[in-house]
């Protein structure tokens, strides 16, 4: 890969991650969400389209090449439930989904206090290059 390409690290190593490159690789997650918080705090610009990830698994190997096609900033209310079907990760409700990811985010951000302003990146991507079967 080029060195140019970021990794795309979707949760920490384990069950969770290994549920999610499971998900993108079988094409049923084809979006995720991020606080544009955690992008500052890295220092790191926002995903573009057109940009290319490489995806990790829990073992940091890469597994895929993944396409960023669309790039949105929303308040956290404004989240539609179109991208949480996209997300692909079985929640039944918008409610549902933002408990999951405050969960989450309380957990692996440093962002402090999360409403209905927060900015979140939703971030849609596809598959351009498996790496590995199955």
């Amino acid at each position: 890969m080029d060195q140019g390409v970021r990794s795309a690290e979707f949760g920490p190593p384990g069950p969770l991650r290994n549920r999610l490159v499971l998900l993108i690789l079988r094409g049923q997650k084809t979006a995720t969400s991020s606080l544009v918080s955690d992008y500052d705090v890295e220092g790191e610009p926002l995903p573009e389209p057109g940009e290319l990830e490489l995806l990790l698994n829990s073992n940091d190997r890469g597994v895929a090449v993944l396409e960023t096609i669309a790039v949105t900033i929303v308040p956290l209310s404004d989240i539609p439930w179109s991208h949480v079907v996209a997300e692909g990760e079985g929640h039944t409700s918008l409610t549902d989904w933002r408990r999951d990811h405050e969960e989450y985010w309380a957990a692996h951000s440093p962002a402090g206090q999360l409403d209905d302003s927060t900015p979140v990146v939703m971030q849609e991507f596809r598959v351009v290059e498996r790496l590995v079967a199955d």
